[in-house]
């Protein structure tokens, strides 16, 4: 009679014998010009689940390639894989699929589809890694992928306007998207997501792209952190989102007549923090956004540093520092129930007599010469003039235009130490 511990160990080996020839039927498949192998494609058709294809150095002319198994596509000593018509290059359609070391060209703008150098489709678990992605429509493109990562690529256009140039990396309708490392450059947007949720961007270089740096709407639950966006049209859009995290990015020379660092519209339980804003029109453009907490971050050298617009409550503006902004704030709503304290301007006037390092007179960051600049743009001319000062002045010693509310009761004599 067979005993259940001797039923047990042999189904344990059946298991492993199992394992055992799934593993021995992964294999390698080598492309080159001079293989017998000389397409991804016919590769990819060759192909069984778990194998790796590797593609040498070398020149690649090719229609659209299908994935449709879950492989490794690697490229070894970077092969060019170059769009034989301008379409779409890579198109993922199914799990597991890994795409490394390729340099991906010559994908085409085109105004009924939105082509890419990879397109991930309906599918997860997927990484994309160590490319370089050059003069495509759209570099990466995600819809209804979830669970991956796009790391330490580089993507590069020459978007001259933003109707005839597509995304670097686009996403949407996505879930737990990781991206991580990258260079963007030339595109309309850097990054876009639309319907993204719980996903991290951290550590990549934007700049030099048409519309946004970063650009997101109806995304919850993300996190961008230690990114930097330079000379875009504007930094980074985040709109009609909630629960979102902003931890010590770099906003810098997002200069035009309509840019900011910063644009948040209807954002509600957010974390701003520890952020620079520098050399921007402006470094925070805020409009019907709520519960938001503004903490550690510098803003140095903006035309404005902040601009509320309507519909702002319950927001903490607390622990900055405001290094010679043009104007520091400005205000076109009513802002009784938010807090403005324990800032550093650079601009405040008090003085501190008990040496306590808090100013002993309340700071009014809002200056009656912000509002003439709303009313009337032009009267910009008139910044540095003897009567900005005057009307200034006067304001402060008998203020009627400027909100009281708008105080900060405890402004720090000494710029504040941001944590590391």
């Amino acid at each position: 009679m067979i005993k259940s511990s001797e039923i047990f160990a042999l189904g344990l080996l059946m298991i492993l014998l199992s394992i055992s020839k799934s593993y021995s039927n992964v294999s390698t498949i080598i492309v080159c010009p001079n293989c017998e192998i000389k397409t991804i494609q016919e590769a990819i058709d060759d192909a069984q689940d778990g194998d790796s294809i590797i593609v040498h150095a070398g020149s690649y002319y090719t229609e659209n390639i299908i994935i449709t198994k879950s492989i490794r596509l690697k490229g070894l000593n970077n092969p060019v894989i170059i769009s034989k018509d301008g379409d779409e290059i890579i198109t993922v359609i199914s799990d597991n699929v890994s795409i490394e070391g390729l340099t991906l060209k010559n994908v085409t703008l085109n105004y009924l589809k939105e082509r890419s150098a990879i397109r991930v489709k309906k599918k997860k678990n997927f990484k994309i890694n160590n490319n370089i992605i050059i003069d495509c429509f759209f570099g990466i493109y995600l819809e209804h992928a979830n669970n991956g990562t796009i790391s330490n690529n580089k993507i590069y256009g020459n978007a001259t306007t933003e109707a005839e140039s597509g995304n670097a990396i686009h996403a949407w309708y996505c879930e737990n998207i990781t991206i991580h490392n990258n260079i963007l450059e030339g595109h309309r947007d850097g990054i876009y997501f639309e319907f993204v949720n719980n996903s991290n961007i951290f550590d990549n270089l934007s700049e030099k792209n048409k519309r946004y740096g970063l650009h997101f709407m109806f995304s919850n639950d993300d996190k961008y952190v230690n990114n930097t966006f330079i000379d875009n049209g504007v930094g980074v859009a985040v709109m009609f989102s909630r629960r979102i995290e902003m931890r010590n990015n770099s906003f810098i020379h997002n200069w035009g007549q309509a840019s900011y660092g910063l644009l948040l519209k209807e954002i509600y339980d957010a974390e701003i923090i520890n952020n620079i804003f520098k050399d921007n029109t402006t470094g925070i453009f805020v409009e019907g956004s709520n519960r938001i907490n503004y903490h550690y971050n510098n803003f140095e050298r903006n035309g404005w540093a902040i601009k509320f617009s309507g519909g702002c409550e319950t927001n903490a503006i607390t622990s900055n520092n405001f290094i010679n902004n043009t104007l520091d704030l400005v205000v076109s709503t009513r802002m009784n129930d938010n807090i403005f304290q324990s800032n550093y301007w650079s601009n405040y006037t008090g003085y501190d007599l008990d040496k306590d390092g808090i100013g002993d007179i309340p700071h009014y960051p809002v200056k009656l010469f912000s509002y003439i600049i709303n009313e009337v743009p032009e009267a910009i001319l008139l910044m540095r003039s003897l009567f900005v000062d005057i009307i200034n002045y006067t304001e402060k010693v008998s203020p009627v235009f400027t909100p009281k509310e708008v105080q900060d009761s405890k402004p720090v004599i000494q710029l504040i130490k941001r944590p590391k």
